[in-house]
């Protein structure tokens, strides 16, 4: 089979939910969006919302509506991207709640669902999305006055504990949601392990879920296989991959294989990082391609049918290091072709 073989933890994810959750006083939502973060939403959330999860959070209408088919009616879907022209049957029929980002959504989401619940998310100093301080000043009181479920905003910094932009953010924040009866949420992972100040009444972390940056103590969660298509033997001077830029030095036994930049794998990550046989380091030998690439593997003992791109020996943050990305790249890129293999499924 030349299929890479992606072993996603289940309870490794449960278990980092409740590693965060525990670390403050408040509740603990989770953040499903880009189809788990590649890892499958159906599979993902079900497991969380066995762990204790009620509320989620989906980047778009769409991503809400397939999260609502797999948990059923009950948990809450948030909908960061709010109320875009075109989302209002999606919104209703999955009874999904947008995070109103401007006026002009909030007079939508009103006109065309006036009954319906919604968020606001306030623009504390990202500006990404979220209602500026006039904006929010402008409808407030209107908003307030109807289905108001959560006031929201994102920390820009909070992997960086020494970074002003934190307190900074957190100053318009309380300056912004003062007052309000509204549930208030500022943290995701990185807020989360900012401490009590940034917890509010509800936390949203992300990453940290699926074992990465800057939640350093997660529980790793995925291991990615990739099959061995077939190996060859190199003499002194000849070379591997396009543009020959790796030269074997001595006689030398390289790995093809099965899996490339078609699969997610970043292509910036050809010289730098490595494959593993158990806890054995192979080094990458030429660049990525498409479908292919090539490993040292002349000091293994024997041939492998597999070797490890993802394990504990080199994780999601490890790769992204290696690439110059972040572990959310990594994971998110992760490619249709693999076979994704779940243990701790939910029921």
């Amino acid at each position: 089979m030349a299929t890479g073989q992606l072993h996603i933890d289940l309870d490794a994810i449960a278990a980092n939910w409740a590693a965060l959750d525990a670390m403050t006083a408040v509740e603990t939502a989770a953040v499903v969006k880009a189809d788990g973060y590649g890892l499958g939403v159906g599979p993902v959330a079900r497991r969380l919302a066995q762990a204790g999860a009620r509320r989620f959070f989906v980047a778009i209408a769409e991503e809400g509506v397939a999260l609502r088919e797999a948990l059923g009616p009950g948990p809450e879907i948030n909908v960061f991207s709010g109320h875009m022209e075109g989302d209002s049957g999606l919104i209703h029929e999955a009874g999904l709640i947008p995070m109103l980002n401007s006026p002009e959504q909030a007079a939508r989401h009103r006109a065309a669902l006036p009954d319906a619940p919604y968020g606001v998310q306030l623009d504390s100093g990202m500006n990404r999305l979220g209602m500026e301080p006039a904006d929010w000043a402008a409808t407030r009181g209107t908003l307030e006055a109807g289905p108001l479920t959560l006031v929201m905003s994102h920390l820009a910094s909070a992997d960086d504990p020494s970074s002003a932009q934190n307190a900074d953010q957190l100053r318009v924040f309380r300056e912004m949601t003062g007052g309000t009866t509204a549930l208030r949420s500022l943290a995701a992972t990185g807020g989360v392990l900012l401490g009590p100040d940034y917890h509010f009444d509800l936390c949203r972390p992300g990453i940290g879920l699926y074992g990465g940056a800057p939640f350093t103590d997660a529980t790793p969660v995925t291991r990615l296989s990739l099959p061995v298509i077939q190996t060859r033997h190199l003499r002194p001077g000849e070379a591997v991959g396009y543009s020959a830029t790796w030269r074997a030095d001595a006689a030398a036994r390289i790995a093809t294989l099965a899996a490339g930049y078609a699969d997610g794998i970043l292509r910036a990550i050809s010289g730098r990082a490595q494959v593993f046989a158990g806890d054995i380091a192979c080094p990458l030998a030429g660049r990525v391609s498409m479908d292919l690439i090539g490993a040292d593997i002349t000091h293994l003992a024997i041939c492998p049918d597999h070797l490890d791109l993802i394990c504990p020996a080199q994780g999601i943050d490890d790769l992204a290091r290696a690439a110059g990305s972040i572990g959310y790249e990594i994971l998110t890129a992760l490619g249709a072709r693999y076979t994704r293999h779940y243990t701790g499924a939910a029921p």
